[in-house]
């Protein structure tokens, strides 16, 4: 009990922010690739070897992968309970959407290959796209109608109203997002197929990824002066008290001005949309020249690159609100309590280097391509 009254509420916060992107990046890192192979899968694969090999360089590792997933959604209920709150029930028939598309996932892994039947695993072969593309493209959407302010409002006993609907999420910019998400997560599939599967499952990749590559960094430009020119930012005119209690309600903000001028205020954020960029363009490089690990990591550095320059862009903002700018989520006053946060902090050092490392020991132990001999050689007990 003494040893939380050592950090400060505010210094905790600004930690538990910085976890949450950590977990959300790491998601996108991990679970990315994997939903880039499936939503590439009908289109490397052209016969049902070829579709066995893509599914077998994820199949031993997507699961692990889904970790991050509970990790992120886990650290927003337990650190940021008004985020969860409003977030989860205002985005209510889109993450319907994902999780419904996340389900086709294990049952299409499972049963794809359990009859001989070509129609049957047509079928789960487009099911594990849906189940790739669908939540890629809904998280970008979700992020493009962060960026322009949610449409919600607490009354003064801090309950949450969403006044928005399901169509109203898609719009012109928040499907740009949208889009932006897609070809990342695509090209993230196709640089893990270049590294794990060999012959024309990897070439395809390659030629594909080549052009979502490309595709990455113009929808994200273009996002980015839509961004600056058409989108207006939130400002705080009247901040909360410093180490002061999770109230929304005691501020003051703004729906005004734009949200480039954090650059202003601090410019070293700018690494992250130029890492976004450089990232994406070096991948399309390595793939165009055929290198296999660099290129994997370069499209993880454009991924860390796009996503972190959301949240630095927005900081301290985690949630506007777009009816009333002074119910806006910011890092500083939606936070659950100094012990909630330092008893989190102290299980968040323990556990994930402990997740950390299993993932590390994990993908060094499945080190290797998938063949299409392999997947022959092994047809009763690979996916």
């Amino acid at each position: 009990m003494i040893l939380n009254q050592l950090i400060d509420l505010d210094i905790l916060r600004v930690i538990w922010w910085i976890l949450l992107g950590v977990l959300l990046t790491g998601f996108a890192l991990t679970d990315g690739f994997d939903m880039g192979v499936a939503a590439l899968l009908p289109f490397v694969g052209r016969k049902d070897a070829e579709r066995r090999v893509a599914i077998n360089t994820i199949g031993p590792v997507w699961e692990g992968n889904q970790v991050w997933f509970i990790l992120g959604g886990g650290a927003i209920f337990a650190a940021w309970p008004p985020l969860y709150g409003v977030s989860f029930s205002g985005f209510y028939l889109a993450m319907f959407a994902v999780l419904a598309s996340f389900i086709l996932r294990p049952v299409g892994f499972k049963y794809r290959s359990k009859r001989e039947s070509a129609t049957w695993r047509n079928r789960w072969d487009w099911a594990l796209f849906i189940g790739g593309a669908v939540p890629a493209l809904i998280f970008g959407v979700a992020m493009g109608n962060v960026l322009q302010g949610v449409p919600f409002h607490f009354d003064q006993d801090l309950r949450a109203f969403y006044e928005g609907s399901f169509f109203g999420l898609l719009n012109p910019f928040a499907l740009l997002a949208g889009v932006v998400s897609l070809m990342m997560l695509i090209t993230h599939g196709a640089a893990w197929l270049n590294l794990k599967a060999d012959g024309v499952v990897r070439d395809r990749a390659r030629a594909i990824g080549s052009v979502t590559a490309l595709l990455t960094i113009v929808a994200n430009v273009l996002a980015g002066v839509w961004l600056a020119g058409g989108i207006q930012g939130y400002q705080i005119t009247l901040p909360a008290v410093a180490n002061g209690p999770s109230n929304p309600l005691y501020k003051d903000a703004v729906h005004a001005g734009s949200w480039m001028a954090a650059y202003a205020t601090r410019p070293w954020i700018a690494v992250a949309p130029v890492l976004g960029i450089l990232g994406g363009l070096l991948t399309f490089l390595g793939l165009r020249s055929g290198r296999e690990v660099s290129t994997l990591l370069f499209s993880k550095l454009s991924i860390i690159g796009i996503v972190s320059s959301v949240g630095l862009t927005m900081f301290p903002f985690i949630l506007p609100s777009s009816l009333d700018p002074r119910s806006s989520l910011t890092v500083w006053d939606a936070s659950s309590s100094q012990q909630t946060l330092f008893v989190m902090l102290v299980a968040a050092v323990i556990f994930v280097p402990i997740v950390l490392s299993y993932t590390a020991w994990v993908y060094k132990v499945l080190w290797g391509k998938v063949t299409e001999a392999d997947v022959q050689a092994n047809s009763e007990s690979v996916y």
